[in-house]
């Protein structure tokens, strides 16, 4: 009998040990869940606020983006509407009357004379001026000219580029941000 209750009492012992390690067990789990939790809630909560500002900085870039290639397509359009001024204006210029291209020649040949004495013109195998018509010393006809002339000294050295080309690019070139800011504000 001794040694059923030496036995009955190790049991207890072990018994009552067993409960005290499950309790601390228990414990144990129940600190590191709730610091599991509060990892993944720090976590989550970092995640989310990672995830919104990347969210915020695509968003920025997406409207950053879609603004400038507005702004190209604006641009664009805005450059082919003045290539077509520039066109019509040339074409206008190329096919205007005979009476009024022939005054106007006359009005470059005036101007050239101030730096040439005697110019020869160079014209368009279209235009049909005399030297006479013009006030020039002679006339050439040249295939690349399309419209307008170009006025040189006798000996070639001076040339004086008047074809409506090149007159209107030079005007172009000098007023088209007047022009851009006309048309377009």
């Amino acid at each position: 009998m001794a040694l059923d209750n030496v036995t009955a009492e190790i049991m207890a012992i072990s018994e009552e040990r067993v409960k005290k390690i499950e309790a601390e067990t228990a414990e144990e789990v129940a600190r590191i869940q709730k610091e599991t939790d509060a990892k993944i809630a720090e976590l989550k909560q970092s995640e989310d606020k990672r995830l919104a500002a990347t969210i915020d900085r695509m968003d920025r870039q997406e409207a950053s983006s879609s603004e400038l290639e507005s702004k190209k397509i604006v641009l664009a359009k805005k450059k082919e509407v003045l290539s077509e001024v520039f066109s019509e204006t040339l074409e206008e210029l190329e096919n205007a009357p005979a009476d009024k291209k022939l005054a106007q020649y006359k009005s470059m040949v005036a101007y050239a004379k101030t730096i040439i004495p005697n110019p020869k013109a160079i014209m368009s195998e279209k235009d049909n001026f005399s030297a006479a018509d013009l006030g020039v010393e002679s006339v050439e006809k040249d295939s690349r000219i399309s419209a307008g002339l170009i006025l040189q000294s006798e000996d070639g050295q001076i040339e004086i580029d008047m074809q409506y080309s090149a007159l209107l690019r030079t005007v172009w070139d000098r007023r088209i941000k007047d022009v851009s800011d006309i048309l377009f504000g």
